[in-house]
């Protein structure tokens, strides 16, 4: 056994693998969304280091350090004591299939807006882990210029669905001049590497291209989560005289006042994840990443000491 400084014995940390780690903790990460992993997950996943699937796979089935924190649940893995979330998977999974066709549906009408760009599912359909009733959550990206003026289409594509019974929630509009990233996080990572594109695979392929960085937290993790879907969207003609004319003088004006009035709104409400500007409209109001990252850390350190 290692000892510590002072005589007392090494924490479990202090005598297990780095890979072991990492392991454990992208279970974790997936815990808090009582989400299990399959071994192509935890690989995908795996939290800061770079390894062939065929060594994650060999080291879930091995090593007494980790087999007494996690655990096989049918094709999936768990921490000790959470098997009974494989059954939760299958059912959020079952719930997904129904809400895709119209998360497919309203995104192609959302593609064929002026000024759309790209289009991904994000959020928990992303990963097919949804209740009945969840949001479909959307991020857009826009022609520079246009992102305010394309919300407030998109907007009203979102109180159309609501009529209907359908939720989106496209939370998060970015321009092709904001590619780039500035939160720079295990959770921004994960919902990078998570997203699904529908349309617009260009801009997605440049998109994660220019935010390599994820590479420190995620470097199993490259390309879409799964085939992106064949979304043709309806004809752009409209769109593209939309367009032409919204690049005028008086489209320019339309924007800057549509810009300046939910800024004046939105400008009340602050937040660690809320960015607002002529290329951002980041409306994650609620903190979400801030309290997951907290979350992991707490529950990471809790079990690395060697408990649950």
């Amino acid at each position: 056994m290692r000892v510590a400084q002072g005589g007392q014995p090494a924490s479990p940390a202090a005598r297990v693998s780095g890979f072991e780690l990492a392991i454990l903790c992208t279970l974790v990460y997936a815990d808090l969304f009582d989400y299990p992993l399959t071994s192509t997950e935890v690989h995908r996943y795996l939290i800061g280091l770079p390894a062939p699937a065929a060594q994650v796979k060999e080291a879930l089935g091995g090593g007494i350090w980790l087999a007494d924190r996690i655990r096989p649940a049918g094709e999936f893995w768990v921490l000790a004591g959470r098997e009974h979330l494989a059954d939760l998977r299958r059912y959020r999974a079952a719930v997904a299939a129904g809400l895709w066709s119209l998360a497919l549906r309203y995104g192609r009408i959302i593609a064929a807006l002026p000024f759309v760009r790209m289009v991904a599912v994000t959020g928990a359909l992303a990963l097919d882990n949804v209740e009945p009733g969840d949001d479909i959550d959307y991020l857009v990206v826009t022609e520079p210029g246009h992102l305010w003026v394309c919300r407030a289409l998109v907007i009203g594509v979102v109180r159309w669905a609501a009529n209907r019974g359908v939720r989106l929630c496209p939370n998060y509009f970015l321009s092709e001049r904001a590619l780039r990233l500035e939160d720079r996080n295990l959770f921004t990572a994960h919902e990078l590497a998570q997203m699904v594109p529908l349309f617009g695979l260009d801009i997605y392929q440049k998109m994660r291209q220019l935010n390599r960085w994820t590479a420190r937290f995620l470097p199993n993790a490259e390309g879409a989560p799964r085939n992106p879907p064949a979304l043709r969207p309806p004809s752009r003609l409209m769109a593209r005289l939309l367009e032409a004319a919204g690049r005028s003088p008086l489209g320019g004006r339309l924007e800057a006042w549509e810009m300046g009035r939910k800024l004046r709104k939105f400008g009340t409400r602050w937040g660690p994840e809320l960015r607002f500007g002529p290329d951002h409209c980041q409306g994650h109001f609620n903190g979400h990443g801030r309290r997951t990252l907290a979350a992991f850390g707490q529950r990471a350190g809790v079990l690395l000491e060697g408990g649950l």
